[in-house]
């Protein structure tokens, strides 16, 4: 009767994992939704630097993963990386609360004390997210691989579950505008409180349950430490532990330090480690040490693969994370430049009540909720039928719905000019349609690496899968900053007595107390551009989504056959 019931139902540590996972991520996508808001309105910092410390801000919270699946792998264990990595982000939550609470009085305080919450986030973000996701691939033994898609759709339903109420309760108390449309810009902090103790409760649940419920079907804790694996937690055959060669380690240490210069010169004209501001600093550090990362750690895991097998699958795992990139690249503009789009150009009224727009996100975590059930079904369903595609096709098809959502709002932003007020139910169609990619992609990429990753660095993979993910936020914040003036630019260039339009069009030259004027109301002297392109309005800023993306979704569609056969019968 247990075997029945082992075959055919997931385990309970599903729901336990499910449950910790919802929690986090309310804590996250809770202050996500009022991050870039919070630092402009409150912290009064611009909106283009904010963009790229956002984008950076969210590339190492995926790059630390890294390190956390590191230790865990070596020294500490899942579970108890998982701890650590909870307390440490409810403890950085609570410094933004304390942030939020302190800038009307002592700003360059404040300021400091979101730097200091940031990094305490990021580190805890790192012990955190890749060993929760490597504790569920541990859940299921060899004969039931087959589930990890069904498995990690309905475990990616408590991740969106945790991002919805996240980003409805957050800016329900921390985005409050009064009747006239004026921000209260101290509410933020509440906001931040929520995201803390949601934390809290997450941390508190897991350490409570885990001993009773995430463990193997024979009752043996999954994600201990280390030293306390069996034989019986690796397929036949594998190597133990990951043996990493000092010639294997300074190889891959010339590889970073030559790519971190190479990027850093392309991404900032020069080589040096002076910046101007925080977000000069981001473009010129930050950037480029996480994508020499990503190129280092390939070569490193590549010299320790046992086989020709394992050396196809990790390729697999990485040929699929590099397209990935521009997905997230994509995805992510929702806590940056579609933000700031719902805040200053779109009509936000929904049914008479005028949504905050740090909330309009809220839709994404809506709609998984809603969906993630009937996709996991439909896998079920196809595979049951011999009909299912194989896993880098269903993300090639997620980047081909992400660059569907932005076609459509690109064609409907086209004529608004610069007054005009884009309808939020655009933005809700875009959300759907991003959901659907994100389903076909995201909780099926988390899948793919639990059934090619071999058991010794599963979690250092988890890790460098994220790093695409920190690749594609890396790359989110480089295109959000090209976003074009919006329409509350315009009108408060139309209040001092300027036309913005003139100006964006070089057909005035303003003098220097003009300059120092739009200096101060963060007001754009000129269109910003994009591997040389000019981006002139919305349109263009939009087009640019559907194109990277498009392209990067028809390349994996046709190699799929290939990586196919480097899967060895994983589908």
């Amino acid at each position: 009767m247990d075997t029945i019931q082992t075959n055919s139902r997931h385990p309970k540590g599903l729901w336990v994992l499910f449950g910790t996972e919802m929690w986090e991520r309310f804590n996250f996508y809770g202050m996500r939704a009022l991050l870039t808001l919070f630092m402009v309105n409150s912290l009064l910092m611009k909106e283009g630097d904010v963009t790229i410390i956002y984008g950076g801000f969210l590339a190492l919270c995926y790059l630390t993963p890294m390190l956390g699946g590191f230790i865990a792998d070596r020294f500490l264990g899942n579970r108890y990386c998982i701890i650590v990595g909870g307390a440490l982000m409810a403890i950085g939550q609570f410094l933004m609360f304390m942030s939020a609470s302190t800038f009307g009085a002592d700003l360059g305080s404040a300021q400091m004390l979101m730097w200091i919450a940031l990094g305490v986030i990021i580190f805890g973000n790192g012990f955190f997210k890749p060993n929760i996701s490597s504790m569920v691939g541990s859940l299921y033994p060899k004969q039931e691989k087959s589930k990890l898609d069904s498995a990690f759709t309905i475990f990616y339903m408590g991740i969106n579950l945790g991002a919805f109420l996240g980003q409805f309760i957050c800016p329900f108390i921390g985005d409050v505008k009064d009747s006239a449309g004026v921000r209260d810009i101290h509410a933020f902090k509440w906001g931040f409180l929520a995201a803390s103790i949601a934390m809290t409760i997450g941390t508190v649940t897991f350490i409570i349950l885990k001993n009773k419920y995430v463990v193997t079907p024979e009752g043996r804790p999954i994600g201990g430490l280390p030293k306390n694996n069996t034989a019986e937690d690796f397929e036949e055959g594998e190597a133990q532990t990951a043996n990493f060669s000092g010639k294997s380690i300074g190889f891959a240490v010339a590889i970073f330090m030559a790519a971190f210069f190479g990027f850093q010169y392309l991404f900032v004209d020069k080589i040096g480690f002076s910046s101007v501001g925080m977000g000069e600093f981001v473009k010129a550090v930050i950037y480029p040490f996480i994508y020499s990362m990503g190129i280092a750690l390939a070569f490193l895991i590549m010299s320790s693969a046992e086989n020709k097998v394992e050396r196809d699958r990790i390729w697999v795992i990485y040929i699929v994370s590099f397209f990935i990139i521009f997905f997230w690249a994509a995805f992510e503009q929702a806590g940056s430049s579609l933000t700031f789009i719902a805040d200053n150009q779109t009509d936000r009224n929904i049914f008479g009540w005028n949504m905050p727009p740090s909330m309009v996100q809220i839709f994404n975590g809506l709609f998984i909720v809603l969906l993630a059930v009937p996709f996991s079904m439909l896998w079920d369903k196809l595979r049951a039928a011999k009909k299912e595609p194989v896993s880098p096709l269903k993300q090639a098809i997620g980047l081909g719905l992400i660059a569907l959502s932005y076609f459509i709002i690109a064609y409907n932003v086209k004529d608004l000019g610069s007054n005009g007020l884009l309808a939020v139910k655009w933005l809700i169609l875009l959300y759907l349609i991003q959901t659907m990619g994100e389903l076909c992609l995201s909780p099926i990429g988390l899948s793919l690496v639990g059934k090619l990753a071999p058991k010794r660095f599963a979690s250092l993979l988890y890790g460098v899968f994220f790093i695409a993910n920190a690749a594609g936020y890396a790359l989110s914040g480089t295109l959000g900053a090209i976003l074009p003036a919006t329409g509350d630019k315009f009108t408060k260039a139309k209040e001092l007595g300027i036309n913005l339009q003139d100006v964006l069009d070089k057909k005035v030259t303003l003098t220097t107390e003009q300059v120092a004027t739009f200096t101060k109301e963060q007001l754009p002297m000129s269109n910003p551009s994009f591997v040389g392109f000019e981006i002139h309005n919305l349109f263009e800023f939009f087009m640019v989504f559907v194109i990277l993306c498009g392209i990067a979704g028809a390349i994996l569609a046709l190699i799929s056959p290939i990586l196919k056969k480097m899967m060895h019968g994983v589908n």
